[in-house]
């Protein structure tokens, strides 16, 4: 047994603090809940953590499709409200997946089982799988013995939240598909029409003009030198990729994206859709307050939310209602600031956060359609003009030749 110091807020909202014996981490919260105590923080051989702080997950580590996690979770509830035992609803669901990380989990999760652990603490053992969010959740259904309601709960959440996540890449789908379309056109006019052209200037013996002039130059240097160009078209979106994969990168790129004039309000109405959405749930399962606002924040997908969210639960750690200090962040929108706190006033706060999930669900699907709109002739536009320069660039000098003549 090791020893954790805690910090905890008892049943009148007042911050305690001392020192309780248990096996893990996942044990500790459990016994603190026990006494009435919301753990705030843990500390074990001097280092402090968050209360119910997952694993470490490389950027490069396998995971598993949303989709596939969420029929698994379906059917593990379908299985447990049918009264089977958990270890053999696993076996169940084990036998029947493909080969794989989901199947190779599933088994590990049993054997952990079977080896005396609890279902949440088992599946906390496999970050991969098994994020923070879902072992919380799992957590409180056993504690609470609903741990069907729970699991048909987390397979309504990834639903939603994969739905709202297809809607977003299928915004983005469109425009990265002409522009590449866009590129292929430009560089083959570039490669395989220009030099026919320039043959004629060449036996023309006149100077071409400036456009001409630039246009054939930059037709040499892709038909010279196309490995370089061939080599930033395929590894500038690899090393953007991974730059936005490290800290500095992905707060940079959340930051501008959050920003920008055309995706922006998509990717901050989605964010507070899937915040909230996830808030409620959580809430709805019966995982504390501060607890759930600190799982939520990392589940957000924004860093701009994500930090104001944890500045938030500084707030409210110290005592204060929720709605206050986020009425100060300019990420969050007044209406959903001011549903938080009528939620809080009436004591629905779970009910609140779903609605405003619903609401903002619908309008991200109402701002995808708009920004598609939006893009497509834009991009027409743009790609009509580039194409249009260059046979401007081509014709001129035989507009010269013509005045010559007369």
């Amino acid at each position: 047994m090791a020893k954790f110091s805690y910090q905890a807020k008892n049943s009148a909202g007042q911050m305690v603090q001392g020192e309780i014996e248990a096996g893990n981490q996942q044990e500790a919260i459990i016994r603190l809940r026990a006494q009435q105590l919301l753990p705030v923080r843990l500390s074990a051989g001097g280092r402090s953590s968050s209360a119910g702080k997952g694993g470490n997950i490389s950027f490069f580590s396998p995971r598993v499709k949303g989709r596939d996690l969420q029929i698994f979770t379906r059917q593990f509830a379908t299985l447990i409200n049918a009264g089977i035992p958990v270890v053999d609803s696993l076996k169940i669901l084990s036998e029947g997946l493909r080969p794989g990380l989901l199947k190779e989990a599933s088994a590990q999760v049993k054997t952990s089982i079977e080896g005396g652990r609890r279902l949440a603490d088992s599946m906390a053992q496999v970050p991969n799988v098994f994020d923070k969010l879902y072992c919380n959740m799992i957590q409180a259904g056993e504690e609470a013995g609903i741990l069907d309601g729970i699991l048909q709960r987390l397979a309504s959440y990834m639903e939603k939240s994969e739905k709202l996540k297809g809607q977003v890449k299928g915004a983005l789908v469109y425009p990265i598909v002409i522009i590449i379309v866009a590129i292929i056109v430009i560089a083959g006019i570039l490669v395989f029409i220009i030099p026919k052209f320039m043959e004629f200037f060449a036996s023309s013996g006149q100077k071409p003009p400036m456009l001409t002039q630039m246009v054939v130059n930059l037709s040499h240097s892709l038909t010279n030198h196309w490995y370089l160009y061939l080599g930033i078209a395929v590894g500038g979106p690899i090393a953007l990729s991974q730059y936005i994969k490290t800290p500095e990168g992905r707060d940079t790129f959340d930051r501008v994206i959050f920003k920008a004039p055309v995706f922006g309000e998509v990717v901050q109405k989605s964010a507070i859709a899937r915040l909230t959405r996830t808030l409620g749930t959580l809430l709805s399962s019966g995982v504390g307050l501060i607890e759930a606002i600190d799982i939520s924040a990392k589940t957000s997908g924004n860093v701009v939310v994500e930090q104001a969210l944890l500045r938030c639960k500084e707030s409210v750690t110290a005592g204060r209602t929720f709605a206050a200090p986020l009425a100060k962040e300019k990420a969050f929108p007044e209406m959903v600031v001011q549903m938080i706190s009528i939620g809080e006033q009436s004591g629905t706060l779970d009910v609140m956060l779903g609605k405003i999930a619903d609401f903002y669900e619908d309008e991200v699907e109402t701002a995808v359609k708009a920004m598609t709109s939006l893009l497509e002739p834009l991009l027409m536009v743009v790609l009509g003009g580039i194409i249009a320069i260059l046979v401007i660039a081509m014709y001129l000098p035989i507009f010269n030749m013509a005045g010559a003549i007369q």
